[in-house]
């Protein structure tokens, strides 16, 4: 599955009311583990169904970082029925993102 563009205007049809899980990776374009995790979050999407992938640019939607809470990045949420059911501060493997979507 393709990784989506999250943004303040389509967060809350995508993530909130999504019927699968989403994890939402929050980035920014200067920072360099959030350039390093982008490939595999992209990877991830190929090989695990069921669930719904992400991005959030911290820079362009700075009212959902902080209303999350964001303070570093990337950050990783995993929302289940509209609530964060798992998250992750910094880099992650390809193994520490499956563990978090618990598969």
């Amino acid at each position: 599955m393709a990784v989506i563009k999250i943004t303040e205007q389509n967060f809350e049809t995508e993530v909130l009311k999504s019927d699968v899980p989403v994890l939402v990776d929050f980035w920014a374009e200067w920072c360099g583990p959030c350039q390093m995790q982008g490939p595999i979050v992209d990877e991830v999407s190929e090989e695990v169904p069921g669930v719904k992938f992400g991005k959030l640019n911290v820079d362009e939607n700075m009212r959902l970082a902080q209303q999350y809470r964001v303070a570093s990045i990337p950050t990783l949420l995993v929302f289940r029925d509209g609530k964060i059911a798992a998250s992750a501060i910094g880099l992650q493997s390809k193994e520490g993102l499956k563990k978090l979507l618990g598969v």
